[in-house]
């Protein structure tokens, strides 16, 4: 699975079309779920809209075991290859 998830690191960066902001948050609480664990910092305030963005999709994963994330995320990002190319 390391290996796969590796790849889909790496997959997602050379995507031909920048992903919308829905499928970033996906990709970003994926991304630290599988990564970190379930969050552990403080939400950020008001003023930081894209760092509470990404801690909300991040927070949103809480309890999704780290393996459990890694095989979301290779799946989000073969969907996303799809959807905007590689």
């Amino acid at each position: 699975m390391n290996e796969s998830f590796e790849k889909a690191v790496e997959d997602v960066k050379n995507l031909k079309q920048r992903p919308g902001y829905g499928d970033l948050g996906e990709i970003y609480g994926l991304y630290k779920q599988a990564t970190v664990g379930d969050v552990n910092i403080g939400r950020p305030s008001i003023f930081d809209l894209p760092g509470r963005g990404k801690w909300d999709s991040w927070e949103g994963r809480r309890g999704l075991g780290k393996d459990e994330a890694k095989v979301a995320y290779v799946e989000l990002v073969e969907d996303l290859k799809i959807k905007y190319g590689i």
